[in-house]
């Protein structure tokens, strides 16, 4: 495999992950730079909120308040890995770029790990900042789904949730609910700047994102757990650490092998909220 060249393979793989993501591109991203290695361990810095004062002419402010820094620590430990290779008879009788193709499926394979683990952070978020449960799910159906959505906006609102990006991400029976209930905007991404793969529109202020990835009961096939929120409450830093090619050992082909390592965190858990629905 002389053509091949790492960095440019990895970078590729990344781009495809970010043109598919839609969980990983509604999340803090700020720290992927300081990626190197499984193991490693990102300090999120945040600081206490400024004091607003009343000014009295001919009277001395207060003295300035001092703002403190505090950190949390995001973990680096999700360790995804990819390891194939192609038969050299199947490579020279292949008009099809098996490469590129194997790549490609390797993206789509990591990018589920991904979103299916941002997706999980709904154990996280604020127990005052949940619509349902698992014992009392909410019923949606179309006569009733503008309003549940509502009620995720106020409990946003109550926690000075800012306005500007705030997300939801649906299923897609939900997303036909919405269809019918004939309350869904139909905005461009352009006029929007929404670029996120799966946006369907805006509903009561969330830009509106349809996946798969939205967590349920595998069991009983119910209790949705649809979150929303704001970029910012959560935090994703992921990174290609390995690729290499290789020649296998008994095998007539080219091989490679990569490794993709991961991390998130919640930090802002009442500025994200947690709807448990079932379909109606």
């Amino acid at each position: 495999m002389q053509n091949f060249i790492p960095a440019i393979w990895s970078a590729k793989l990344l781009e495809e992950m970010d043109q598919k993501f839609t969980y990983g591109n509604l999340v803090n991203r700020d720290y992927e730079g300081e990626i190197k290695d499984a193991g490693d361990r990102v300090k999120i810095n945040s600081q206490n909120p400024v004091t607003i004062g009343d000014y009295v002419k001919n009277t001395d402010m207060a003295d300035p308040q001092l703002l403190t820094g505090t950190q949390q620590e995001l973990v680096v430990d999700q360790q995804p890995y990819f390891n194939f290779y192609i038969d050299s008879i199947d490579a020279a009788q292949s008009n099809i770029d098996n490469m590129a193709k194997a790549m490609k499926d390797a993206s789509n394979g990591l990018k589920k790990r991904v979103e299916t683990k941002i997706a999980s952070h709904y154990v996280d978020v604020h127990a005052d900042n949940f619509l349902g449960s698992d014992a009392t799910p909410e019923i949606i159906t179309a006569a009733n789904v503008y309003d549940k959505i509502v009620d995720l906006k106020v409990r946003l609102d109550e926690t000075d949730t800012p306005d500007d990006g705030r997300f939801l991400v649906v299923p897609a029976w939900l997303h036909g609910m919405l269809l019918k209930a004939e309350v869904l905007t139909h905005s461009t991404q352009a006029a929007d700047g929404v670029v996120t793969n799966g946006y369907i529109g805006r509903v009561a202020g969330f830009n509106l994102f349809n996946s798969n990835n939205v967590p349920f009961s595998t069991v009983t096939k119910d209790k949705y757990k649809i979150m929303g929120g704001v970029s910012q409450a959560i935090t994703f830093a992921g990174q290609v650490t390995e690729m290499k090619a290789y020649e296998p050992e008994k095998r007539f082909g080219a091989g490679v092998k990569g490794l993709y390592t991961f991390g998130t965190k919640v930090t802002l858990p009442k500025q994200l909220v947690v709807l448990t629905a079932d379909k109606g």
